[in-house]
């Protein structure tokens, strides 16, 4: 499926949607003023938990490397230009106090290429966000002015990988592939893993390892993951964040019958829940890694929607 037909989809899907649901919306549980989300689940005796988890003294990079090339949702890219300042004709900077010279570099790109923080004010419904608050009232041309990831807190906390791609006999999820509370629960009993409150929660499916450098273009424009149905049981447990190792965490093609991308407005709309996408968890999975401590400080631009990540698993 092309991202035209995609977005063509997920538009005729909204239409004639009753704009009566701001009437009716339900502020978040950590109250109306709130802006953080899940990340409120954040705590110091967590935070200790997790540092239990690091048995080996080991690290392990879960983003990847991106450049002009990595495919991304249509129409975002990525171009970078290095440069060095008043030094053509290799003239060199002798007000240093010695013939110095240095590259700079400019870069120009949309936020959401690679692996990236979805903030709750990516994706919402109706002109609705994260606890009630209106497109009119934080979407400007400047930068969000309230739900930027600029203010989310470093998300640390305990980390589990369920690995769907071994729970269904195979190395790579098929595109469209997609898996709801029964695939998951089952994957999770025959894994031995368990999700708790506040816990970051990584699928596992072979799509990066498996596709991004043999074939990008079907990479970047289908994937294995949620369904709609799945979302919604992900949101019942309560974690900080979920994701996975493709670009877009849902299913692509979905699940007949389902929304385009709508565990999206499930997690992070109706449930403050922050998505994670293209998580590098082949490494973790070749190792055998099934939990650990996830640290992520995300780069501080302020009114992004998204951010640029390489969180760092400590295990």
């Amino acid at each position: 499926m092309k991202f035209t037909k995609i977005i063509a989809t997920a538009v005729s899907i909204g239409v004639g949607a009753s704009a009566a649901w701001a009437q009716d919306c339900d502020h978040s549980h950590w109250g109306p003023d709130d802006q953080l989300g899940s990340a409120n689940l954040i705590s110091t005796e967590r935070t200790l938990e997790a540092a239990k988890l690091i048995k080996q003294g080991k690290s392990m990079p879960l983003g990847i490397v991106i450049g002009p090339d990595t495919p991304a949702f249509p129409p975002r890219s990525l171009s970078l230009q290095v440069v060095q300042p008043n030094q053509h004709g290799g003239q060199k900077l002798s007000s240093f106090g010695y013939e110095g010279n240095y590259n700079d570099d400019l870069l120009q790109t949309w936020v959401g290429i690679g692996s990236q923080l979805d903030g709750l004010g990516h994706l919402g419904e109706d002109g609705m966000y994260y606890n009630c608050l209106d497109e009119k009232e934080i979407s400007a041309i400047s930068g969000l002015t309230k739900l930027g990831t600029h203010a989310v807190p470093p998300l640390v906390g305990r980390a589990v990988i369920i690995d769907m791609a071994k729970h269904m006999g195979k190395d790579v999820l098929a595109a469209g592939e997609h898996f709801g509370e029964a695939e998951i629960t089952a994957a999770m009993e025959a894994q031995q893993i368990t999700v708790n409150e506040g816990d970051i929660v990584l699928f596992h499916t072979g799509w990066t390892d498996g596709m991004m450098e043999s074939d990008p273009t079907a990479w970047g424009s289908t994937e294995p993951g949620l369904n709609n149905e799945g979302a919604v049981f992900m949101a019942s447990m309560n974690p900080m964040a979920v994701g996975a190792d493709t670009w877009g965490l849902e299913a692509i093609p979905p699940k007949e019958g389902d929304k385009v991308f709508y565990g999206h407005v499930t997690l992070l709309k109706d449930n403050g829940i922050y998505i994670l996408e293209t998580m590098n968890t082949g490494p973790l999975v070749a190792e055998g890694v099934q939990e650990f401590m996830f640290v992520l400080g995300q780069p501080l631009i302020k009114g992004t929607v998204q951010a640029m990540i390489n969180p760092v698993a400590l295990y």
